[in-house]
């Protein structure tokens, strides 16, 4: 798989200029070094500095890490500046695949700061899994299947769902996503205590 964050929607360049922008203004906000962010989110400092200058090309688990260091959803970090009408037409917006897994996920909408919720499209294909680190504390998630089959859920209380199934779970543990059937996608909606 790919590491390319963007294959539709935002292009590579314009990914990387939100994502450099957050990430300064996040970590001035929390009043960090460069170095102390990289350290707290187990990433190199090279990786770091390459992100912070548009230039890196992030996983996303590197950008849950950071979100996680700096106490932030992943979506600070990825999601544009938002127009009076938004509209994200089928295959656009911000794409993020994972390292290690056929597993895509695509930022529809960040929750404002006075309402935290961030909701994706996630498409999943058999293979390896997608398993989560904990995100920040208090995060629940919540995921309707739209197509296909997934395993998803924290530790041994994952649970297989369909089509028009539903599931909440805590999203401060580590928990998975596994497509069971090809062309699997879901929506997730990431609630974050404000």
């Amino acid at each position: 798989m790919s590491n390319t964050p963007a294959r539709l929607g935002a292009t590579p360049t314009e990914l990387g200029a939100t994502i450099a922008g957050a990430l300064r203004r996040e970590r001035e906000r929390a009043g960090i070094s460069l170095t102390e962010l990289a350290r707290r989110a187990g990433v190199a400092k090279s990786t770091l500095s390459q992100l912070e200058a548009g230039t890196g090309n992030p996983s996303v688990e590197t950008l849950w890490a950071l979100g996680v260091a700096l106490g932030i959803p992943l979506s600070r970090l990825v999601e544009p500046p938002s127009p009076a009408v938004r509209v994200i037409r089928k295959g656009g917006g911000p794409r993020i695949e994972a390292d290690h897994a056929d597993f895509t996920g695509t930022l529809l909408a960040a929750g404002s700061p006075h309402a935290r919720r961030d909701i994706y499209v996630i498409e999943l294909e058999p293979g390896a899994g997608r398993y989560a680190e904990a995100h920040t504390p208090g995060t629940i998630e919540h995921l309707i299947v739209a197509a296909g089959r997934v395993r998803t859920g924290p530790g041994d209380a994952a649970v297989e769902l369909g089509p028009g199934d539903y599931v909440a779970f805590a999203g401060d543990v580590p928990h998975q996503y596994e497509a069971l059937q090809p062309g699997t996608w879901c929506l997730l909606v990431m609630e974050h205590p404000s």
